[in-house]
């Protein structure tokens, strides 16, 4: 293994945001779910919600670009369960909704640094007045053209970004937030993608990784990975 990935991805599980998330209420169409989770991983949320028909698949490595790998996705049934669970994350999380009506707020004009939660809506319809009941806030996008409203993703990615500036400033990406057995996993999974397959199979714990990433393993380890 390379020890210039295990650093790198070390490195983004260091300043992953447990604070920051995004939940997509019924936004189908996989461009934008790509898209969209895509933007989370690049300013560092860990976590993704998204009310999602359970007979349906969700994102593959193909549709995702790998992003999906490093994320924590919530599938829920509806949005009352989604918020449910985001609340019960963090009960001091701010939820907002990007929605336009007569009391929306300029997205610039949110404090990002406090726990965050950015509801986005169907492609066609928007947001469900259920979820805007849950909302604390809505917040828009001001537009000076013709068009009312950003495509479901940019405007996801450009509330994402505007929380990253802030988060950035506020110097919160020094923060270690991911517990560390939650890292160790996603170190192992990530720098050692085919033993960790082999141990999944074979129900045995990730061995320690050392300084460089090299796994810190005795005899017997290999010699169960290999020939129980």
């Amino acid at each position: 293994m390379e020890n210039t990935r295990f650093h790198r991805v070390k490195s983004v599980l260091d300043r992953r945001q447990t604070d920051l998330t995004v939940c997509l209420e019924d936004v189908h169409k996989h461009h934008n779910l790509s898209a969209i989770v895509r933007s989370a991983d690049a300013v560092g949320c860990h976590h993704v919600h998204a009310v999602w028909p359970e007979n349906q698949k969700w994102l593959t490595n193909n549709t995702s670009g790998g992003s999906k790998n490093w994320i924590d996705t919530h599938l829920h049934k509806n949005i009352d369960d989604a918020v449910s669970t985001m609340r019960n994350h963090n009960p001091d999380v701010q939820i907002l909704a990007t929605h336009l009506s007569p009391d929306a707020i300029d997205y610039r004009d949110i404090d990002y640094t406090k726990p965050t939660a950015i509801i986005v809506g169907q492609e066609k319809t928007g947001i469900s007045p259920t979820a805007l009941a849950h909302a604390d806030k809505n917040i828009i996008i001001p537009m000076q053209g013709m068009a009312q409203s950003l495509n479901v993703s940019v405007a996801a990615a450009l509330i994402l970004f505007e929380a990253q500036h802030q988060r950035l400033r506020a110097a919160l990406y020094n923060r270690n937030m991911l517990p560390d057995n939650i890292k160790h996993t996603m170190l192992f999974e990530g720098c050692h993608p085919i033993i960790a397959q082999k141990c999944k199979e074979k129900s045995l714990p990730y061995p320690a990784l050392d300084d460089n990433g090299e796994i810190i393993a005795d005899e017997a380890f290999w010699h169960t990975l290999k020939h129980a």
